[in-house]
Parts: C-alpha cells; structure tokens; sequence
C-alpha cells in the first residue's frame, strides 16, 4: 500500500505547498449473547483515504473509499480548491512546520492473535460467561459481548513521510441485573466496555471469575441501603477514576475547545490560553500524563494521524497545569505547548484535537494504608452516569456500587452512590495517591466530539485516590 500511495503523489500535479494521504482499512467483528442466547453476530470492513492538502497557508480535505490512483487524484484536486477557497477567511496561516517528515512503524503488542478463535468458539466462551453470572434466580438478565478490531493505516505526504500502523483492540462487556419486589440493581465489568484494550484473546483471562463477583455483587446490592447524603472522604476506584480523568481533565484540555472551535457542539473549557505554566489545576499529589506509548492501552500509537511522533509528557505535575491535549496546528495558534494528539476515527473525517491516553500517575500509599487512615468515607465503583456542564466546571457523577469506610474498615454495601463537585475544587481535595499496585488501565471507545460527529477510543489508567469532603448523595439518578 505505501508503494501505491507514493506512486500516486507522485503523479498529482497541483500547485500545493504540502500534499498528504491517510489510507485506512479496518475489519471488525462484535459478538453477544444475552442470557445464553447469540443476539449479534456481525462483521465489517471499512476503508478508504483522506487527502489533505495545504494551500495558501490553509488546509483542505477530501476522501475517497476507492483506492485507485485516479480517485485519490480527484480527491486531492477537490481538498486542493477547498483549501484555496477557505484562505479569503483565515484565521491563522499554516506552514509545512505543522507536517514535519516522519517515517516509522507502530504494530499493537499481542500474544492470541484476534483472527485465532472462531464464531462458534467465541459464543461459547460468551455462552459460559452468561451462565458465570447467573449466580441465583436474582439475576433476571445477563449479557456478555466482545468486539475486535484490527485497523492498518498508512500515511504518506510530499515531504516525504511515510508511517504505518497496525492496532489491535478487543472491547469486552460482562452484565448482570438483579431484580427484587420494587428494586432493580445492575452491576458491570468496570463499567460499559471498560475493558478495552490492544492485544488479542488473552485480555479476557480472569473474564470468568470476574463474572461470578459481577452477578454476585448485582444481587447483594438488592438489600443494600442508599449511599447517604453528606459530606466526607471520597475514595474512587480506578474504573471511576477513567470517567473523573476523561471528564474534567482531559476534555477542558483539549486546545481546540480552548480556541472555541468546538462550542456549538460539545462545549468549551474554563481553561484559558493564559492558564498554561500557571494554573493550579488540583493538590500537589496530582501527576497527570499524556501517555500513547503505553503497551496495551486502547489508544497507544508512534504517531498520531498527522504523522507527529508521540511522546509521553506531562499536562498536570505537582498539581500545576503544564499543557494541552492539542497537536501542532492548535499549538501554533495558541502559542502553548501540546503533544501528538491530532486523530481521526476513520478514513472519511479530517484528524482534529483528541485526547488519547490520559493517566493519573500513582503515589506512594498502598490500598490498606489508604483504606486504613480513613474514619469515615464512601468507596465507590464503576461509572452509571455522568452529568457535565459545557465549560466542564461543575459535574454529577453515579456509580454502580459502594462501601462504607468506618475506623479504617470497608463496610456496609451501598446502593446507588452519587457525587458532585466543582473540577477546581474536586481535584484540589485529592487527598491520598495508591502506589503502583493499585493502577489499573480501562478504556472507552465511545468518546464522542466534532462535526461531523467523531467517536473514538481513548484509554485511562489510574490508582485509587481519596478526596477530602466531597459531597455524596443516594438515590437513582436519572
């Protein structure tokens, strides 16, 4: 393929400053069962290019699903008078500077290739996963699904990059509700397809002993009283952890929302330009990283789809806003340190500023210390719901299940725990960092930005944390 993208850059005749091609070819497959029975069994393929083109300081952009030289010609013709057309209304003027050449390669780490288990050997696993959590007569559904992915891409431009990368990304769902006379309780895997990972079949071992705590935990929370309604420590799981990182760290990060080129669909960011060496964005025990070199995260990468390289660098350290989540174009237009995070979802939308692997770095405490320390608290795990304003300042967040902390214990079984707080006020209460043996990763495939719409996969790792009085409350939040 990158012979065949070459040849025909070659071959395009336009007076453009810079010319580049993104091909993209993924297969898929998704598999569920629901209570023993196959509900989706289904395969897909996907590909096709995008042909950017930087003209008179701006850039245009055009894709194609056919592959041949004479559609990727036409393509570029089309991104060409684009970009000529968008100059008469620039905001700012790009240079060659923001498509330094690259040339490498990136293949996800794995050991049981995804092409290794057939249809019927995958619903049998997912068959025997459904029947882990039916645990008693409680447990009224059960669900269990897996999605694979393998999607190559290829990136050549006129100055003479040319990259290719293989990822291979299995999504996992474990589910189990519980129901009693007048109560509904449901309890998952970490949370809807938090376990999403690079690598092959081995990421599901342990998928079975996990799915008996799953069902088990669904119908312990039926007797369960509601979380109560005060203030106090907070301790969070990592599985809460992804959703708190994702949420009210890495969106208000993003640079295009800071620029406002993102407010008319997902909101802005309380973060200004200004804030960046600056801000103290939580507690001196808050290390956040930008990290898409992490072997087996769901969005590790070399090189993001512009073709710059990633490297692991710190946006928050010590508690104090260092950079955002933005590549060399929105870095040029804000004058503010970024990193390698210009991505796309698929071959027919332009790359644009995306978070990909945003870890809270562990402390020095380990789990029972932690725990420990604590007169009173409420430990919570796995997100149900989310609720952020649009300049992600003011949140709600629900979790699946809970525990008391009294004297130093983990205690009575808690139903339907919430919390709130302000971002500023959340993280500056960080109160206790777990040591390294209390990080775990998850990720989500479904994070959703741009227009057009744009979901994408984005992975978090995190230790357990404390925070000191957060308000937390009980009842179903819808």
């Amino acid at each position: 393929m990158i012979g065949h993208l070459i040849a025909t850059l070659e071959q395009i005749d336009l007076p453009a400053d810079w010319i580049g091609i993104r091909a993209m070819r993924e297969t898929s497959s998704w598999r569920a069962v629901r209570d023993g029975h196959p509900q989706q069994n289904e395969t897909g393929l996907n590909q096709g290019a995008m042909i950017e083109v930087l003209a008179q300081g701006q850039f245009g952009y055009s894709a194609t699903n056919r592959l041949t030289t004479e559609a990727l010609q036409a393509a570029a013709s089309r991104a060409y008078r684009q970009a000529v057309a968008a100059s008469r209304w620039t905001l700012h003027r790009f240079t060659q500077a923001v498509r330094p050449p690259v040339t490498g390669e990136y293949v996800s780490p794995y050991q049981q290739p995804l092409s290794g288990l057939g249809v019927s050997e995958i619903n049998d696993l997912l068959r025997q996963l459904c029947a882990q959590l039916k645990v008693s007569a409680a447990v009224v559904r059960t669900i269990a699904a897996a999605r694979t992915h393998e999607v190559e891409s290829w990136f050549v431009s006129s100055n003479g990059s040319k990259i290719y990368q293989k990822l291979m990304l299995l999504e996992s769902h474990l589910g189990a509700i519980a129901q009693a006379p007048g109560v509904t309780q449901s309890r998952t895997d970490n949370g809807y397809l938090a376990r999403s990972y690079q690598g092959g079949w081995e990421i599901l071992a342990g998928a079975e002993e996990r799915a008996t705590r799953i069902g088990e935990q669904a119908v312990e929370l039926l007797s369960a009283p509601d979380c109560p309604d005060t203030a106090t420590t907070l301790v969070l799981a990592p599985d809460q952890m992804m959703l708190q990182l994702h949420e009210s760290v890495g969106h208000p990060l993003e640079l295009d929302r800071i620029l406002g080129d993102e407010r008319n669909y997902a909101g802005g960011s309380f973060v200004r330009p200004q804030d960046f060496g600056s801000l103290v964005y939580g507690s001196p025990l808050m290390n956040v990283t930008f990290d898409a070199t992490m072997p087996g995260e769901l969005a590790s990468y070399r090189f993001d789809d512009t073709g710059t390289p990633a490297e692991r660098q710190h946006l928050i350290r010590r508690g104090v806003l260092e950079r955002g989540l933005g590549g060399l174009e929105s870095q040029a237009r804000l004058q503010v340190p970024g990193v390698a995070c210009t991505r796309a979802c698929s071959w027919n939308r332009p790359a644009i500023d995306r978070m990909a692997n945003i870890n809270l770095e562990p402390g020095e405490t380990d789990f029972d210390t932690l725990i420990g320390s604590i007169e009173n608290g409420v430990y919570m795990e796995s997100n149900r719901s989310w609720s952020i304003d649009d300049q992600r300042h003011k949140f709600q967040f629900g979790c699946e299940y809970a525990r008391k902390i009294e004297n130093g214990q983990l205690t009575t079984t808690l139903k339907n725990p919430n919390y709130r707080a302000t971002t500023p006020q959340f993280w500056g209460s960080l109160a206790q960092v777990g040591d390294r043996q209390t990080l775990e990763m998850y990720g989500t495939p479904y994070c959703g930005k741009g227009e057009p719409n744009q979901l994408i996969r984005v992975g978090h790792a995190s230790p357990v944390c404390a925070f000191d009085q957060i308000e937390v409350f009980g009842g179903a939040q819808s």
